[in-house]
């Protein structure tokens, strides 16, 4: 079934940047107290950006796991349900599927290129969809206020 449009809405950029500063800030509050417990607290001042195997998985591998396995289960990351949004298939509306969440999830890096323009894409494109959206086929909607 496609998008009712009458019902629900493309959420735009400025919310879904709202959203991930919310995202960003949990990973924080969660990963400060986990990283300092392994490493102490000369990790804060140490300038490499990955301290070894155990902080790779710490920073970038569990993080994924868990914004993929939101997006599979609720739809959504904490970030996005504090807005009421969530992550469809752009095509027929449904919940995306696992392969669709994972290539979202690697088209974040590609979003990346061009000093951060496949995200920023989201403020010009009709259907509010970053790179990341359109390589993994899906859209972030909302219900119409």
């Amino acid at each position: 079934m496609p998008i009712d449009e009458s019902r629900y809405e493309y959420v735009g950029f400025w919310a879904r940047v709202g959203a991930s500063l919310v995202d960003t800030l949990l990973l924080c509050v969660i990963l400060y107290p986990v990283l300092t417990l392994i490493y102490g607290r000369a990790y804060w001042s140490d300038p490499d950006l990955i301290k070894g195997p155990v902080d790779f998985v710490v920073q970038l591998v569990l993080p994924a796991i868990a914004i993929v396995a939101f997006w599979i289960a609720r739809q959504a990351t904490p970030g996005k349900m504090l807005i009421h949004a969530r992550i469809v298939d752009a095509e027929t509306g449904e919940p995306p599927t696992r392969a669709q969440a994972i290539r979202r999830y690697v088209g974040y890096y590609v979003s990346l290129f061009g000093i951060g323009l496949g995200f920023f894409w989201v403020a010009w494109d009709r259907r509010k969809q970053g790179w990341h959206d359109k390589l993994a086929g899906t859209v972030v909607i909302r219900p119409r206020r």
